[in-house]
C-alpha cells in the first residue's frame, strides 16, 4: 500500500481523477495507438507510486504481444489464459492480485513484482484490444480505488483511439 503523503495528501479517488484530467490533456486529438499508448505509460509511470512496471500487451489475434512500457524489459509474447495478462484477456475481466506468487501459472517476467493489476481493453464491438498490466514490488499494492482508478483511466485512452 501507499501512503496519502506519496499522493500529495489526496484520496485515491481524487489521485485518480486528477491523472484521468492529465490523460485527457495529453492524448486528446491524438489517435495513433502507440504514440498514445507510449504517452500513457510515462504519464502512469510517472505518477503512480510505488509500482515497478506498467505497459499494454496488445492482442495480436493469436496471443499477447508487449506493447509501449516503462520498466524492466518484459515478456514479449503471452498466450491467452496463461499468467494473469492471458487470464484478464480470456475472460475480459480486470484481474487484481495481491499476491502473484500464490497465482498458479503466474508468468515470471520481473522476480521483484509481487502484486499485479490487470484491465482488458475492448474496441467498441467488444472484441479484445489487449490488456494493461502494472505491478508493484510488494503484495496488496493495489486495492479496489486503485482498480476502478485505472479502469477509468484506461477509458480516456480507449476514447484517444476513436475517430
Amino acid at each position: 500500500m501507499y501512503s496519502s503523503s506519496e499522493l500529495d495528501g489526496q484520496s485515491k479517488p481524487s489521485f485518480y481523477a486528477m491523472l484521468v484530467q492529465e490523460a485527457e490533456a495529453l492524448l486528446t486529438g491524438e489517435h495513433d495507438r502507440v504514440a498514445n499508448a507510449a504517452n500513457f505509460a510515462a504519464l502512469v509511470w510517472q505518477h503512480v507510486p510505488s509500482i515497478n512496471w506498467c505497459g499494454f500487451y496488445f492482442f495480436d489475434g493469436q496471443e499477447l504481444v508487449v506493447g509501449p512500457f516503462q520498466g524492466r524489459p518484459a515478456c514479449v509474447r503471452i498466450a491467452l489464459r496463461q499468467g494473469v495478462c492471458g487470464i484478464a484477456a480470456a475472460t475480459l475481466e480486470t484481474q487484481l492480485v495481491v499476491d502473484v506468487h500464490a497465482v498458479p501459472g503466474h508468468i515470471v517476467c520481473d522476480a521483484t513484482s509481487r502484486s499485479e493489476l490487470v484491465v482488458p481493453l475492448r474496441y467498441d464491438d467488444g472484441c479484445l484490444l489487449g490488456v494493461w498490466d502494472v505491478d508493484a514490488p510488494v503484495p496488496g499494492r493495489f486495492d479496489a480505488e486503485d482498480r476502478q482508478g485505472m479502469e477509468k483511466l484506461l477509458g480516456v485512452f480507449l476514447a484517444s483511439l476513436r475517430y
